[in-house]
């Protein structure tokens, strides 16, 4: 039977704890080091609590190990990972092929979205050569994952919500360039969100025409898949990822808590109609809160590519735009009469609220005080009539998710036997896990012979992960037993029972022949292959250029055992070499010269209304077809390329650059 993954990130131990407690089937939280978000990294003792909170649901915990390693991290990395496996973390997400060529541990590997999950032949690389799942690039269609699903067995998993990266994820060099900040190393600058003035070129003239000036022009929308989900799960998807290591964590109780209930409407529609899958952990949730994603951080949404080109730019700001909420009706210093654009909607002290001025710079302010359609900012204002106001940060609803906003609860069937010299305890839960217990104790007749006093207590389980579905005593003859008694039967039933789950639940090798050769493999021998890695697969590329992004000695020594001829290094790699060389050193221009900084599927032309591919039906006269378009930033130039063939730009350093514009 399939088994549907919600998969919620988590920025600490916290976080990842309410992401599992409001429905996630499984987190992925940041390792100590080497992770793709720098600044989320946690610790090993951190990461082993969450283990074991998240097994007593029999969810998961995955590792993100996800950046590019050099020669001198290998061996750290490698043991960070045993430590990790040795922790019961579920699997490491990583990115760096060299690390099959090191001593890991049998634990499952994810192989990143930053290793390029876009090709198919790549993808079926990745499968014969040991991954167990691929996370597919955000660009990936339903089409293509149907496709992708239909030749593979490998599982995949696609994002459904948050922030978008402009470029195809692991091929994104801007930061690096523009920097020093790479993101394949996990210290991105997200130059995506900056502001960029568009120039036109023709190839008549030297003088570069101003179109569009300090314009968000790379910055897109966060992804929202929620009006797909079946549609997904027909496609072959089966880990449905929430972006966001980096979000707090009202965020992800809200996030989570919405698809929860989205994977679990599904799942009962489906076995409803005769189809078997299921969710891929255990519990039921309640939440004190009714899930919002539009209440929550946002700049507006877009399904991308998912099922055809869909808007995607957010030109004007990359900050959180929120819900539009209102308009304004008159301004007076600090006192603003509002228009609200439906009559549910109510402001609260704390609210906060954002517009944009007459130069389209997005402006905000904060609630001080409501009265009806009257609102106090913070701060005096001069608000033209018929302003629009939106709310970006809604105060009463943060309140709800800051205080304990879900309860998580195993379905367990308790039975309580007389025994000998007293009673014994059964527990049995929803994965047919058992706990028992049994005690000594006195037995004496029961002058009120209702067993439903006893099952009242029994059932008393408070705070922990369980809820009573049945409670059945067996009793020869009515007995009284002190609440006391009953009370630490429970409990340590209770207690045998998590343990027993968390027995169930611990990562396992594959096979008894990967378990043999782990244990007789000494820790500090020579790096070798992993026992569950192949190494006669052959890459279906004989030439690889900068962009497979080889840093380290093994994983070109990777690479070459499946039958690679010519590697050229990563541009992280060029980095070192920069800094390592003398006084006759290339430039860091020289360096980047002719490498697309970018790669995109995202199509500034044809968001701007002049695609190529329909000039018949272009609109922005400003741009002509064989116009060169050019950005830019604190005086760098970029020149955007454009493959009509594949719809996909690219980013390079600008050919020759502009000294004079019009």
């Amino acid at each position: 039977m399939p088994k549907i993954e919600l998969l919620s990130p988590a920025k600490d131990l916290t976080t990842g704890i309410e992401a599992i407690n409001h429905g996630a089937d499984a987190v992925y939280i940041g390792a100590p080091a080497y992770g793709a978000r720098a600044a989320a990294g946690n610790s090993l003792a951190d990461i082993e609590r969450l283990v074991r909170h998240a097994h007593t649901y029999h969810a998961k915990v995955y590792a993100t190990v996800n950046t590019l390693l050099y020669d001198n991290e290998l061996e750290d990395a490698c043991r960070m990972l045993h430590a990790l496996y040795d922790i019961g973390t579920d699997a490491a997400i990583i990115q760096d092929l060299g690390l099959l060529q090191c001593d890991l541990p049998p634990i499952a590997l994810h192989a990143s979205t930053q290793t390029h999950n876009y090709d198919p032949r790549r993808i079926e690389f990745l499968q014969q050569t040991g991954f167990k799942r691929v996370i597919l690039a955000r660009e990936t269609s339903l089409q293509q994952m149907e496709q992708l699903h239909s030749t593979t067995s490998i599982e995949l998993e696609a994002f459904i919500h948050g922030a978008l990266c402009v470029s195809f994820s692991g091929q994104c060099y801007m930061s690096l360039y523009l920097v020093n900040r790479s993101g394949n190393r996990g210290t991105c600058s997200q130059p995506c969100r900056s502001s960029y003035d568009l120039y036109t070129l023709s190839p008549h003239s030297d003088e570069p025409h101003l179109i569009r000036r300090n314009a968000h022009l790379l910055s897109l929308k966060d992804f929202n898949a929620s009006q797909h989900i079946g549609d997904m799960i027909d496609a072959g998807i089966t880990s449905f990822k929430i972006e966001g290591r980096l979000k707090d964590i009202t965020y992800v109780k809200n996030i989570t808590a919405y698809y929860r209930q989205l994977i679990d409407d599904e799942i009962e529609r489906r076995t409803l109609g005769g189809e078997a899958i299921r969710k891929a952990s255990s519990g039921r949730c309640t939440y004190t809160f009714t899930p919002d994603p539009s209440r929550s951080f946002n700049r507006g949404f877009t399904t991308y590519f998912l099922e055809k080109r869909a808007p995607m730019a957010s030109l004007q700001t990359p900050k959180a735009l929120g819900t539009k909420v209102a308009e304004v009706v008159q301004a007076d210093g600090t006192t603003i009469q509002v228009r609200p654009v439906n009559p549910s909607i109510r402001f609260a002290a704390g609210d906060g609220l954002c517009y944009f001025d007459a130069q389209s710079t997005l402006c905000g302010f904060l609630v001080n005080g409501v009265s009806g359609n009257t609102i106090k900012s913070n701060r005096p204002l001069s608000l033209p009539k018929g302003t629009e106001l939106w709310r970006n940060n809604d105060a009463a609803f943060e309140r709800l998710l800051q205080a304990s906003s879900a309860t998580r609860k195993i379905g367990v069937a308790m039975l309580l036997d007389e025994t000998p010299d007293g009673i014994a305890l059964t527990l049995r839960d929803e994965d047919r896990c058992e706990g028992h217990a049994a005690i000594a104790c006195d037995k004496q007749p029961a002058r009120d012979p209702n067993p439903d006093n006893i099952k009242r207590q029994l059932c008393k389980l408070g705070d922990t992960p369980f809820e009573a579905t049945s409670v059945t005593v067996n009793l020869a003859t009515p007995l009284f037993f002190p609440a006391a008694v009953l009370n630490k039967v429970r409990r340590e039933a209770v207690q045998d029972l998590i343990e027993q789950r968390l027995a169930a639940a611990r990562p396992s090798f594959s096979t008894q022949s990967e378990k043999t050769l782990h244990q007789a493999r000494p820790r500090q021998a020579k790096p070798d292959a992993m026992p569950h890695v192949t190494s006669d697969i052959p890459y279906f590329e004989t030439t690889l250029d900068y962009r497979a992004n080889v840093i380290n000695s093994k994983a070109e020594q990777f690479y070459r055992q499946h039958g690679v001829q010519s590697i050229a290094p990563g541009l992280d790699k060029s980095m070192v070499f920069f800094d390592a060389v003398g006084k006759n050193r290339p430039t860091w221009d020289e360096v980047f010269d002719g490498k697309a900084l970018m790669t995109t599927k995202y199509c500034l032309r044809y968001e701007l209304g002049c695609c190529l591919k329909q000039s018949a039906k272009n609109g922005n006269g400003k741009i002509k077809n064989d116009d060169i378009l050019l950005l830019r930033n604190q005086n760098r130039w970029l020149q955007l390329y454009f493959d009509c063939h594949h719809c996909q730009m690219t980013i390079q350093l600008a050919t020759n650059t502009p000294t004079t514009e019009k």
